[in-house]
């Protein structure tokens, strides 16, 4: 067995400069006593706790095709806890040093299955309990605006890397993030600068609604308020209205690039 490292050595090294508001407040602090806890045991490898969360999921997608409220609530646990590990297996990778390509790809596409099986048990579920064909549509909606949303923040990793000649630079909507510059406040600031001065102190990223708080109020909140095509239907509008501001910077960022790169050189006196 291992040393145990301290629970400060492990938000040094596991924590995230900027990440989801609701990674930062209901999952890290949950999440870092597991890995102080299991951190020593060799044993307990990224791979396998990215597999132990899908299984976790599974349990998940089960319980919300029961359809009934204690079922539903039981759901909304099972995939918050799957969540829970799904995070452990980055940190366990990061303290220990045993990360690797393959969980890299193994937690992506795993993570995508679960959502969309997830999707099926809740909304299918729902639908075989009722007979609401909305809730077959709604369930459509959301699997495919959580693939939009991955694929389109590949999409636009690569777009700036390549506008930036191959060095990533990341963007608020990033997990993971470079070092963070919050200017003092003054008296001229504007309450937008300072909410994000805010966000940024407590290590919460500005992009507020990512994927990561879609699927936490579509599989946890709308169960548990019993109001998941209302829920769903508010999150999908958010996650779309993000998406298009996150769209919009890119088009933006990458029209100053072009801009600064087609300025003429003035030539100078000698």
């Amino acid at each position: 067995m291992a040393q145990r490292f301290p629970l400060e050595v492990i938000r040094e090294r596991t924590y995230k400069q900027r990440d989801a508001w609701w990674t930062v407040g209901l999952v890290d602090p949950l999440a870092s006593r597991l890995v102080q806890l299991v951190s020593p045991w060799r044993s307990v490898t990224p791979n396998r706790l990215t597999l132990l969360a899908f299984v976790v999921g599974l349990g998940s997608a089960y319980s919300f095709w029961r359809a009934d409220y204690p079922w539903l609530l039981l759901g909304a646990l099972l995939f918050h806890l799957s969540f829970v590990l799904d995070c452990m297996d980055g940190k366990i990778a990061r303290l220990n040093g045993t990360g690797s390509p393959f969980g890299s790809w193994l937690d992506y596409v795993l993570d995508r299955l679960r959502v969309a099986v997830c999707a099926v048990g809740l909304f299918g579920g729902q639908y075989a309990a009722t007979g609401n064909r909305t809730y077959l549509w709604v369930g459509f909606v959301v699997v495919f605006l959580d693939m939009f949303r991955y694929l389109n923040a590949l999409q636009m990793g690569k777009v700036r890397a390549d506008l930036n000649q191959g060095a990533v630079v990341m963007s608020d909507e990033d997990s993971e993030a470079g070092p963070v510059v919050v200017p003092q406040a003054t008296g001229n600031e504007s309450a937008v600068w300072r909410l994000r001065n805010f966000l940024v102190r407590h290590r919460i990223r500005p992009h507020l609604f990512s994927g990561i708080e879609f699927m936490m109020f579509v599989f946890i909140l709308g169960p548990v308020t019993k109001q998941i095509i209302l829920v769903a239907e508010l999150s999908s509008v958010l996650m779309v209205a993000f998406e298009l501001l996150l769209i919009y910077r890119l088009h933006a960022y990458a029209k100053g690039k072009s801009r600064r790169v087609e300025e003429p050189r003035v030539p100078v006196a000698v």
